[in-house]
């Protein structure tokens, strides 16, 4: 038996496995917000991309959940979850090193970067399943909503710190040589998974059926239990159009208002404080509020930080004062929303459904994003930026009643088991 099986369970801060694990999140996260500042600058200033061609971008990059989520699922079920979260590391790296490849060379062109964003976005669909769906066999059920909080939290340090050095940075050095820092901390990422000593038992292979029925296990699971059907379809209605707001406001920012990347990689980052509040504070609102109230509480105050967006076109001499007050909101809700209800999703499921259960909701919440980038393109082609921006605001403050009208609202206490039409026999975890 595994030493995270015993009654008494030791420190996570005592945990080798989940230290690594860790750490090397961490670093690709810091390496992540070097990009996510870099692609845009690269697109819009270097490439001279238009508003239609960033939204394709944008959908590229997330059309991997909608097109393979639901199979990425049920084979990561039937596979070993470092394993695969390593692969992708080392695939996600390799294309991405490719950007500042094709520049130093001088034959840089858009669809190079629409190619490379499509294959990270694969690999991001099998490590995103995988870590989420690897937590839980890596650490004890009751340790699950403190490792999501510590996780959480270096990655809004990651967020904070990221964005002013990316800005830094730009105002010295084109893009595509921070999307070479980033390559170096996916490679940083596989090493420190290669170094994790537990090992997983994989489910036998006489307990594969075919694809499909695991497939609609999967799925079955996520639209049977309740209170999990409400969050996700306040999640999904909320990304469809949180991402056609967010899409156009690297145009908004740095082509419309003509603000530095450095002034707006400063102005995330102070933003972002709202991340680590938010993740120091999750634990504790939870208590406080309770463990389904704050599932609604949080999506609202999401709702609230979008119009903050547009806002800033209407208010330019404010527009630094709205994006930092947008970005503290946004990044207070986001992380209070998902420690809590991942931490429930994580604690409900069965470990042998954890991949198939993951990557449904990764298919519905995150399989809207590509639509939503296209619609953000379109819709900014023909209305224009700003009121595109306003019609994706408006719509994700209107997805929180889908939770705010619910038995959430109000419970001090999430359920800890599932209900039981779904519980295949399955893997644990070893230790060498």
């Amino acid at each position: 038996m595994a030493d995270h099986d015993r009654a008494v369970e030791p420190s996570l801060w005592r945990h080798g496995g989940f230290l690594r694990l860790w750490a090397g999140q961490t670093t690709s996260q810091f390496g992540a917000q070097l990009a996510f500042l870099a692609i845009p600058v690269l697109a819009i200033q270097l490439l001279g991309a238009t508003e239609f061609e960033i939204g394709l971008l944008n959908a590229f990059e997330t059309a991997a959940f909608l097109v393979i989520g639901l199979p990425a699922g049920a084979w990561i079920d039937r596979w070993i979850k470092r394993s695969v979260m390593i692969v992708a590391d080392l695939v996600r790296a390799i294309a991405l090193a490719a950007v500042p490849a094709l520049w130093f060379a001088g034959i840089l062109e858009f669809w190079h970067v629409l190619l490379v964003g499509t294959v990270i976005g694969a690999a991001t669909v099998f490590f995103d399943v995988s870590y989420q769906s690897y937590l839980p066999v890596l650490v004890p059920g009751p340790a699950i909503p403190d490792a999501n909080s510590k996780l959480e939290g270096t990655a809004q340090i990651a967020r904070v710190g990221g964005p002013a050095v990316a800005g830094g940075l730009l105002a010295i050095a084109q893009a595509p040589l921070l999307l070479a820092g980033t390559v170096g901390t996916y490679l940083l990422s596989m090493i420190a998974l290669l170094s994790i000593r537990e090992r997983e038992t994989p489910a036998p292979r006489s307990d594969r059926r075919p694809l499909v029925v695991e497939i609609r296990e999967g799925v079955a699971f996520v639209v049977r239990q309740p209170l999990l059907r409400r969050i996700v379809l306040t999640t999904g209605v909320g990304n469809l159009f949180t991402t056609m707001s967010l899409t156009m406001l690297p145009v908004l920012v740095l082509r419309e208002l003509g603000l530095t990347p450095a002034v707006f990689g400063l102005a995330t980052s102070v933003g972002a404080i709202g991340g680590i509040l938010g993740a120091l504070a999750a634990a504790r609102l939870s208590r406080v509020v309770g463990e389904g109230t704050i599932i609604p509480v949080s999506a609202v105050v999401l709702g609230l930080a979008l119009p903050l967006a547009p806002l800033m076109a209407v208010l330019p001499v404010a527009a630094i004062p709205l994006l930092i007050a947008m970005e503290l909101l946004l990044s207070i809700g986001v992380l209070v929303y998902n420690v809590a209800q991942v931490s429930f999703r994580q604690r409900i499921c069965p470990k042998p459904l954890l991949g198939r259960m993951n990557a449904s909701i990764r298919f519905f919440v995150w399989g809207v994003m590509p639509i939503g980038a296209l619609l953000s393109g379109v819709l900014a082609t023909t209305l224009g930026v700003v009121p595109t921006m306003w019609i994706g605001a408006i719509g994700a403050l209107l997805s929180a009643g889908f939770v705010v009208f619910s038995p959430l609202l109000g419970m001090r206490k999430l359920p800890a088991e599932a209900q039981p039409e779904v519980a295949p026999s399955g893997a644990g975890l070893t230790e060498q």
